[in-house]
C-alpha cells in the first residue's frame, strides 16, 4: 500500500513538471538599451510574479503551459502588456520600456537625475573628461564604512593610513603618500584642521552625507594642479525633484571592551586656554590654575554607540527653487591594545636590539558629526529653458577626539626583564587628550548661459578649518617588578600641553566657456582661473609640573591622579617656541584648455600656470633661525587627454600631466620638538616636488552596472619629499626626524578594475600594482681594523615612504528584491609598506600586509519603507603590525618575537566593532 502511495506521488510530480515551465528574459530601456533593475514581471492569471535582478533578468519559475497575459511595470516607465504561449520548458521573453513621458516631462525640464545611483556612477565614470573612479551613494549607504577613508579604500589603487583605532585617517593614491594628494567638497578645495600639513584627515567625514565619492587620477587644465597621486572629490547630497526624507538610528559596540574596560575623563570642563592666554604673557601660572578635568579619570563599560543621520530636500516655486538638508551624528567608543618595542641599531650586521617594551591601551569616544546645507533657483518659469543658476551650499563638519592612553614600559636586556625572577625596571604613564577639529565651506556659485556659445561661471569661497587640542595632560610614574609583582612607585614631572591652530581660506574663481568650431570639428574652449588668499595662525604652550612631594607613591599617598599635587616649573610656559608662528599662501592661477566635441575621438588639453607666495613669521626668534621666511615660485603646468571610444561600451584613455606637492607650512618653519622616541625638525629649506604623469586606461562598460578597466600609470617626481631620520650637520651625534628633497623618484603600476552582476549576485573586485624608487642617504655603522665601531654615509634605493606592491579589494554582492534583501561582504587587502624611514641601512620599519574583513545586510520591511540594517567591522581581527626586516638575534629571548625574519616594533590589535540600526525612505 506505501509504495503504491508513492507512485501516486512520483506519478502527480511528473505531470506537474510536464504541465509546467520556466519563463525566463531581460528588461531593458527601449531607447538606451540599458538594463532596468526591479522592474516588476506579473502573471496577473497564474498570480505568479518576479523582480528584475542587478543584471536586469528574471526568472519565473512552475508556469503553466499554456496561453498567458504578461505584464510588466516600473516607476518612471509605461507599463507594458504582452500574450505569450509557453508550450517548452523553457521560454524566453525580453522586454523594452518605454519611458513615461508625463513623468519624465518634469525631468527633462529640471534637468534632474539621481546623482546617487550605481548608474549614474557608471555613466559619469565613462563620460568623464579624465580618468576617473567613483563610489555612488547607494554603495555607500550598502557598505560596511561609517566614513569616508574607509569608502575611498574600496577604489582601485588606495590604501588608507589609520588611526589609533584602526579606523582608516588618510588616503595613499598609487602609491604615493597622502601629502601629494588633495580633498574637494562638492568640486571646491577645503583646509585641513591638522596642525601640521595640507592634506586633509577623511576620518572627520561621516559617510552618510555623500551623494557620490569621485576620485580623479588625472588632471585637466581647469583643475588645481597639487595633486601627484590623485584628487578627491565629495559630492554632498543634492536637491531631489520630489519631496524626499531620509534617516537612520543605529547602535552598536566594539569587541574590544567586553575583555577590558574603557576609560575615559572629564572632557566637559577641560580647560580650553592655557593661563598664558587667559591671564597674559607675563602672568605666572599657578597650581590652582591647572582644574582637574584633564586627570579625572573613570573606569567601566562603555555606553552603546549612537549614530544618526537625516537628509529632507524638495523643490518649490515651481520647482526653481530646490532647497536640501542633511546631517548625521555618530557617537562611538574605540580603543586599540597596543604593543611598541624600541632599541638601537649596535652595528649594521647585527641589527637593531631592543630595550624597552611598552604596553599600551587607548580608550578613545569620537563625535563625529556633520550637517550639509544647500539652495539652488533656476530663473526661468518651469517648462523654458533655464539660463541662469545660482546656488549655496554650506558645509560643517566636526570631530572631537577623547582619549586616554595607559602605557606600561618595561626595561629589557642587561640590568632589565629577567624572565625567571619577573624582575624588571616599570615605567608608566597615563595620557588624556582631547581633540577638536572642524571644517566649514561656504560657496557661492552662479552658472550664467549668456549666449548660445558661450557661459560664465564663478564661485566665491569661504573657507575655515581649526584644529585645538586643550590641557593634554601626561603623568608618568616610576615602579618596579619584584618576584611578579609590580608596583607603581614615585611621580614623575607631567606635563600641561595647549595646542590649537586655524586655517582660513577665501578664494574667488572665473572659468568661461565658449564653443566654436574649426575645421568642421566643435571646440569648446575654456579659460580662467583663480586667486585664494590663506591665512594659518599656530600656537603653541607647555608647562612642565613637578611633584610637590617627589616621593609620592601610588596606592600610599595617593590613589588616583587627581590627587597628586604639583608645582609649576616654568610658570610663564614654553611659549617662546618656533611652534608659535603665523603662516600665510597667496596662490593665482589661470589655465586654458580645450576639448574637442565629437566621435570616436575627444581631445582635452591645455597649459595652467600657477604663482605661489609662501611664507612664515615666528611670533618668538628662537636662537639662530630666521624669524621670517618665504618660498616665491611660478609653475607651468601642461597636460593632454585624449578618448577614443571605439563604440558606445568602449573607452582608450591617454593622459598626461605635470602636477607639483608645495611644502606643508609647518614643514618649512624652523621647528624643534623633542618627542618621546625622537626629535623633530623642520626644514626652511624644502622645495616643491614637481611630477610629470602617464596614464594609459582601457575601459569597458558591458551593461549599465557592469565594468572592466585595465591602466598604467607612471610619474617621475623631481624633488620627492620624505621624511627620515637625519643625523645633525653640525652636531654630528644628534639626529632628527624632519622632511628633505631626496633627488628623483618613478613609480608605475598597473590597475585593474571590474564589476559584473548574475541575478542576484555580483563581484566587485579591483587589484593595483605598484612599483616606486627613490635613493635616500643612510647611515651604515661599521666595525674597523681595531674593532671600533665607525659611522659611514652610503646611498640607499628603496620604495616611497607608504607605498605598497600589491593592493586589492574583493566584494561580494547579493540582492533579492523579491524579499527585500542586500547584503555584501567586503575584503581589502594592503601589502607591507615603510610606515617610518629609518636613519641606517636596511632598518626601515615596515607594515605587514594587512587584511580587513568587513560585512554589512539590508533587510526591507514590507512596503513600509523601513529598512532594518547591521553591518560589522573587522571580522578576522587582523593587527596592524610594524617590523624590520633586518634581525638581530639577541632578540630571540625578548617577549612577543616570533616573527619568522623580522623584530618586531609595534603590534596594534582592534578588535571586531558591530552596528545594528533602522533606516527609513520617503
Amino acid at each position: 500500500m506505501q509504495k503504491n502511495y508513492w507512485l501516486v506521488i512520483l506519478f502527480l510530480f511528473s505531470a506537474q513538471i510536464a504541465l509546467s515551465a520556466t519563463l525566463r528574459g531581460r528588461v531593458t530601456d527601449a531607447v538606451t538599451g540599458d538594463n532596468i533593475i526591479g522592474a516588476t514581471v506579473r502573471l496577473e492569471a497564474a498570480k505568479l510574479y518576479a523582480v528584475t535582478g542587478l543584471d536586469g533578468t528574471y526568472v519565473i519559475r512552475n508556469v503553466p503551459k499554456g496561453a498567458h497575459t504578461l505584464q510588466i511595470s516600473y516607476v518612471s516607465y509605461q507599463t507594458s502588456a504582452q500574450q505569450v504561449t509557453v508550450a517548452q520548458a523553457e521560454h524566453v521573453v525580453d522586454f523594452a520600456l518605454q519611458a513615461d513621458e508625463k513623468v519624465l516631462g518634469e525631468v527633462v525640464v529640471s534637468g534632474k537625475r539621481d546623482g546617487g545611483s550605481d548608474h549614474t556612477a557608471r555613466d559619469l565614470e565613462r563620460n568623464a573628461h579624465q580618468i576617473t573612479n567613483i563610489v555612488s551613494g547607494r554603495t555607500i549607504e550598502l557598505s560596511p564604512d561609517l566614513t569616508v577613508a574607509n569608502v575611498v579604500q574600496r577604489v582601485s589603487g588606495i590604501s588608507i593610513e589609520r588611526n589609533s583605532n584602526g579606523d582608516g585617517q588618510y588616503a595613499i593614491l598609487r602609491g604615493m603618500d597622502k601629502r601629494y594628494n588633495y580633498t574637494l567638497v562638492n568640486g571646491v578645495k577645503i583646509p585641513s584642521p591638522d596642525n601640521r600639513y595640507r592634506y586633509v584627515p577623511l576620518d572627520i567625514f561621516p559617510s552618510e552625507l555623500l551623494d557620490r565619492l569621485e576620485v580623479y587620477k588625472a588632471l585637466i587644465p581647469s583643475q588645481e594642479g597639487d595633486a601627484v597621486g590623485g584628487a578627491i572629490n565629495m559630492v554632498m547630497r543634492d536637491a531631489p525633484d520630489r519631496l524626499t526624507v531620509l534617516a537612520n538610528v543605529a547602535t552598536g559596540y566594539s569587541e574590544l571592551f567586553a575583555s577590558r574596560p574603557f576609560v575615559r575623563f572629564d572632557t566637559r570642563h577641560v580647560n580650553p586656554q592655557s593661563p598664558y592666554e587667559q591671564s597674559g604673557s607675563t602672568y605666572p601660572a599657578k597650581s590652582v590654575d591647572f582644574n582637574k578635568a584633564s586627570s579625572t579619570y573613570t573606569s567601566a563599560a562603555p555606553p552603546p554607540n549612537l549614530l544618526g543621520s537625516f537628509a529632507i530636500g524638495n523643490r518649490f516655486l515651481n520647482r526653481q527653487l530646490g532647497v536640501m538638508l542633511a546631517g548625521s551624528l555618530q557617537n562611538t567608543f574605540r580603543g586599540s591594545n597596543s604593543l611598541f618595542f624600541t632599541g638601537d641599531v649596535v652595528d649594521t650586521l647585527r641589527g637593531v636590539t631592543l630595550d624597552k617594551q611598552s604596553e599600551r591601551q587607548y580608550s578613545e569616544q569620537q563625535t563625529r558629526y556633520g550637517v550639509h546645507a544647500k539652495i539652488d533657483y533656476r530663473f526661468g518659469s518651469a517648462g523654458s529653458l533655464s539660463r541662469h543658476k545660482l546656488q549655496w551650499f554650506n558645509a560643517f563638519i566636526g570631530l572631537n577626539n577623547a582619549q586616554i592612553r595607559d602605557t606600561k614600559t618595561t626595561q629589557l636586556g642587561i640590568g632589565g626583564y629577567d624572565p625567571v625572577l619577573g624582575n624588571a625596571t616599570l615605567g608608566y604613564e597615563t595620557r588624556s587628550r582631547l581633540t577638536k577639529q572642524r571644517i566649514y565651506n561656504s560657496t557661492l556659485q552662479g552658472t550664467h548661459q549668456l549666449t548660445d556659445a558661450l557661459m560664465l561661471n564663478w564661485s566665491a569661497v569661504y573657507s575655515l578649518a581649526t584644529n585645538a587640542v586643550p590641557d593634554q595632560t601626561s603623568v608618568p610614574l616610576l615602579g618596579i617588578r619584584k618576584n611578579f609583582v609590580e608596583t607603581r612607585t614615585t611621580v614623575q614631572d607631567g606635563q600641561r600641553r595647549w595646542e590649537h591652530n586655524t586655517d582660513n581660506d577665501m578664494a574667488g574663481y572665473l572659468n568661461l566657456t565658449l564653443k566654436t568650431n574649426l575645421l568642421n570639428t566643435d571646440v569648446e574652449w575654456m579659460a580662467g582661473g583663480l586667486y585664494r588668499d590663506k591665512q594659518r595662525t599656530n600656537f603653541y604652550n607647555n608647562y612642565t609640573l613637578r611633584p610637590s612631594n617627589p616621593f609620592a607613591q601610588y596606592g600610599v599617598d595617593f590613589t588616583d591622579y587627581n590627587q597628586i599635587a604639583w608645582t609649576i616649573q616654568n610658570p610663564l610656559g614654553s611659549v617662546a617656541s618656533a611652534l608659535n608662528y603665523n603662516a600665510s599662501e597667496q596662490t593665482a592661477s589661470g589655465y586654458l584648455q580645450f576639448r574637442t566635441v565629437g566621435k570616436p575621438l575627444e581631445v582635452i588639453g591645455g597649459l595652467r600656470a600657477e604663482h605661489t607666495n609662501q611664507g612664515y613669521a615666528m611670533k618668538f626668534p628662537i636662537g639662530e633661525d630666521n624669524p621670517t621666511g618665504s618660498q616665491i615660485y611660478t609653475d607651468l603646468l601642461p597636460s593632454l587627454n585624449v578618448r577614443y571610444r571605439a563604440n558606445p561600451l568602449t573607452n582608450w584613455r591617454l593622459s598626461y600631466f605635470r602636477s607639483l606637492n608645495r611644502p606643508g607650512f609647518f614643514e618649512i618653519v624652523p621647528y624643534r620638538i623633542v618627542n618621546e622616541e625622537y626629535q623633530e625638525r623642520g626644514n626652511p629649506n624644502l622645495k616643491r616636488a614637481l611630477a610629470d604623469n602617464v596614464d594609459l586606461r582601457y575601459e569597458f562598460f558591458p551593461r549599465p552596472l557592469e565594468q572592466f578597466m585595465v591602466g598604467l600609470f607612471y610619474k617621475h617626481i623631481q624633488n620627492p619629499i620624505e621624511y627620515t631620520l637625519q643625523k645633525d650637520a653640525i652636531r654630528g651625534q644628534d639626529l632628527y626626524y624632519g622632511p628633505g628633497n631626496f633627488g628623483n623618484a618613478t613609480n608605475f603600476g598597473l590597475e585593474l578594475d571590474a564589476i559584473k552582476y548574475v541575478r542576484q549576485w555580483g563581484i566587485k573586485a579591483n587589484y593595483t600594482y605598484t612599483h616606486s624608487s627613490i635613493t635616500t642617504p643612510k647611515s651604515k655603522r661599521i666595525r674597523n681594523e681595531q674593532g671600533d665601531l665607525q659611522t659611514i654615509t652610503v646611498n640607499q634605493t628603496r620604495s616611497l615612504y607608504g607605498q605598497s606592491a600589491h593592493i586589492a579589494n574583493l566584494s561580494l554582492l547579493y540582492r533579492d528584491a523579491n524579499h527585500g534583501w542586500d547584503g555584501q561582504l567586503a575584503a581589502s587587502y594592503t601589502g607591507p609598506r615603510i610606515s617610518t624611514v629609518s636613519q641606517f641601512v636596511d632598518n626601515d620599519l615596515y607594515q605587514k600586509g594587512f587584511v580587513q574583513m568587513d560585512a554589512s545586510l539590508e533587510k526591507r520591511i514590507g512596503q513600509t519603507g523601513l529598512l532594518l540594517f547591521a553591518k560589522a567591522n573587522n571580522l578576522l581581527n587582523t593587527p596592524a603590525e610594524i617590523f624590520i626586516r633586518n634581525v638581530n638575534k639577541n632578540n630571540s629571548d625578548a617577549p612577543s618575537q616570533d616573527l619568522p625574519g623580522q623584530t618586531l616594533i609595534r603590534r596594534d590589535v582592534y578588535q571586531r566593532s558591530y552596528v545594528l540600526g533602522i533606516r527609513y525612505k520617503l
